[in-house]
């Protein structure tokens, strides 16, 4: 049965064709032997992904003195796109020191597949099958260095495709104020292949998807923009010692915070129409508009909870006046 059966004619148009010649014929497909070994070191590391079910054996015979791979070969059990990318990547370790090799991403492994720069060479949903790439070179040089796999990533990966750190994350999406996850996607590459990472029910389970970082990061925002604002509003000092212009401002954000809201939920509102100080007496001077210009509780309950709230967020000797 020809492959482009097997794997549909309109899909397996997405796929470069290196990746399709790698498929087919890998280069660096075979085994190292104790004999090829010499005076290197031969280190041999298996590393499986879970998510798909396939798996790949990594060969490398490094020269001590240098810690130069000087030869490189692999074994994968998975899919074609999987052996392409692990053909690849084993190309790529070649005469580079284990070092150097832990520098090489997956993106590195997928762009190096590309017939031209600007093309993907795979379609994004099958980007996780080069994502043990790099998980099997860190298998593999922890083996060399005799240190734990998971001591060489000092960083949170959220996106495994792209290797893109929660904390790249995070402060791409803070500085550049991004919203979206397509603004995310655009400026980092994150959640641009397999979509596991975006959020839940992907391809993989993740503990952090990119949609949790842009609520959390965006409700953190909001929340240090409304105490800017308070703060703007308040100035250095105390209510008694603001300016008229800045106790109107401080007077305004609370109203629109706390109080607004809940009168707009029953169709009315307050206006404040100005600050008057009378024998150390702060008196705010209001008008209601909407439903609350009819409401009979609009000069007892509503009044003394709008002044019990402006006092206590101002920390002031306030009583509010009902125009």
């Amino acid at each position: 049965m020809a492959r482009n059966d097997l794997i549909g004619g309109a899909l397996w148009e997405e796929y470069s064709q290196e990746v399709q010649r790698r498929m087919d014929a890998p280069t660096n497909m075979g085994e190292i032997t104790e004999e090829e070994k010499g005076d290197n070191e031969l280190i041999i590391a298996d590393f499986g992904a879970e998510s798909c079910g396939d798996a790949v054996r990594l060969y490398w015979l490094i020269d001590p003195k240098t810690d130069t791979i000087k030869k490189s070969k692999f074994k994968s059990f998975g899919c074609g796109t999987a052996i392409a990318s692990s053909d690849m990547m084993a190309e790529l370790c070649m005469d580079k020191t284990v070092q150097e090799a832990l520098k090489i991403t997956n993106i590195d492994v997928e762009k190096a597949l590309r017939d031209t720069p600007d093309i993907p060479a795979v379609p994004g949903q099958k980007m996780h099958c080069s994502v043990m790439a790099y998980d099997v070179i860190k298998k593999a040089a922890s083996m060399y260095m005799n240190v734990d796999m998971e001591s060489l990533e000092s960083e949170f990966i959220i996106c495994e495709c792209a290797r893109v750190s929660q904390e790249t994350l995070s402060e791409v999406i803070k500085l550049n104020k991004l919203t979206t996850v397509e603004e995310v996607t655009n400026y980092t590459k994150a959640g641009g292949f397999c979509k596991s990472c975006i959020k839940p029910g992907g391809h993989e389970h993740k503990d952090i998807y990119i949609v949790d970082l842009l609520l959390e990061i965006n409700e953190q925002r909001v929340m240090e923009e409304k105490s800017r604002k308070i703060i703007e509003a308040k100035g250095d000092g105390t209510f008694e010692t603001m300016s008229l212009v800045q106790k109107i401002k401080a007077v305004e954000s609370i109203l629109e915070e706390f109080i607004r809201p809940t009168l707009k939920a029953d169709g009315g509102n307050v206006e404040l129409i100005d600050i008057q100080h009378v024998e150390g007496i702060f008196d705010v001077l209001i008008k209601y508009q909407g439903e609350c210009m009819s409401c009979s509780m609009n000069t007892t309950t509503t009044l003394a909870g709008i002044e019990d709230m402006l006092k206590f967020r101002l920390k002031a000797p306030i009583k509010v006046v009902v125009r």
